[in-house]
This record gives structure tokens, C-alpha cells and sequence, in this order.
């Protein structure tokens, strides 16, 4: 297959960024890049408008930097709650994973994120309360608190006729308990024949 170099006008995501040389697939050049603008042939004067795709390059990075930058301050600050049905023994249904958190970043903060830099190394199948670490920006990290709670909370009032039960029981011990004592009147008699021995 023939190839081609172009020089790229835009960040194309898996090929390169403004300003960058790459080598292509000539059809791919010929039908896309080049007819989209998105690429120019390498020529002598092509070359020298590479400066000013440079510098173009430089104030889009900038500005992703800084736009990251103030996006991670930001999030530090927030709580992501993700509401989930679980069973009675609070297990989740299913999972929560980073598509599930990107989806209520935007629906309870209006933050439109990639979940690919949402980090997670394995789904969250748990309630609780995480600390999701962010890849926002070659040279931005962060992190994301986010707490799962469950829509279906266990029922607290199946708990209350068990509490009642250990009482009864008590009581039944106390009765029995108190049997023996019932059943010790023998020093009494004792006592009572000592006064019919002194009457006689």
C-alpha cells in the first residue's frame, strides 16, 4: 500500500497533533485528510507554515492545561452520589463503572467528561463512599469522591420484634432462677420446730 507524508492542520486523536509530520496511507490522504483540511502535503511552502501551526499548537495545549487544571480544583471539591437498587443484603445490581460516574458528572453538575480519564481498576460493586482518581491531562491529575447509596435501604423496623425477644427470655431465666430460692424454706421449718420443742 503506497504512503504518503502530510503535514496535519488539527489534532487528530491517534494520529498526531497541528504541525506534526506523519506518514499515511496515500488513500487515506488523497479521500480524507487532505479534502477535510485537516492535513496539507509536505511541500517547500507548506513547510513554512509549520511556525504558525506550532504556535497554534501551543496556545490549544495551553488552554487544555489550564482548562484541566481549574476542572480538577473543582472536582476535588464535589461528591458524585450514584443512586443504585441492591438486595436485601445491599449488594448491588450490576455495577457502578466509569461510564456510569461520566453520565452523572453531566447529569448532576452539567461537567461533560471523557470516562477514559476516568480511572477505575475494577467496577465498584459496593456502597460506599470512593476516592476515583482522574487522568485529566498529561501533566494534570486529580481525584473524584464518589458515593454509591441505595435506593431499596434495608427495612429497619424487621429488626425491632427480634430486640423484644432477649427480654422475654430474661424474664423466663429470672423465673426459673428463682425457683431454687422458692424451694429453700427448710431452715424456717427448722425454726419453727425449735418453738414447738420449746413449748413442750
Amino acid at each position: 500500500m503506497a504512503k504518503t507524508e502530510v503535514i496535519l492542520t488539527q489534532n487528530i486523536v491517534g494520529l498526531g497533533a497541528e504541525s506534526d509530520q506523519v506518514r499515511v496511507a496515500a488513500g487515506y490522504a488523497r479521500n480524507y485528510l487532505l479534502p477535510q483540511r485537516l492535513a496539507i502535503p509536505v511541500t517547500q511552502a507548506n513547510k513554512r507554515q509549520l511556525e504558525v501551526l506550532k504556535q497554534k499548537r501551543a496556545e490549544r495545549e495551553a488552554h487544555e492545561f489550564n482548562h484541566m487544571t481549574e476542572l480538577s480544583k473543582a472536582l476535588s471539591k464535589l461528591i458524585c452520589v450514584i443512586k443504585v437498587k441492591t438486595g436485601e443484603d445491599g449488594k448491588l445490581f450490576g455495577s457502578v463503572t466509569s461510564g456510569t460516574i461520566a453520565d452523572e458528572l453531566k447529569h448532576q453538575f452539567d461537567i461533560g467528561l471523557d470516562k477514559k480519564k476516568i480511572h477505575l481498576e475494577h467496577a465498584i460493586r459496593q456502597l460506599g463512599e470512593y476516592e476515583v482518581e482522574l487522568n485529566l491531562h498529561a501533566e494534570v491529575k486529580g481525584t473524584l469522591k464518589v458515593r454509591i447509596e441505595s435506593t431499596t435501604p434495608i427495612a429497619a423496623p424487621v429488626e425491632a420484634p427480634m430486640e423484644e425477644k432477649p427480654k422475654t427470655e430474661k424474664r423466663g431465666k429470672r423465673a426459673e432462677a428463682g425457683a431454687p430460692d422458692e424451694g429453700k424454706p427448710k431452715p424456717e421449718k427448722k425454726a419453727k420446730g425449735e418453738k414447738k420443742a420449746k413449748a413442750e
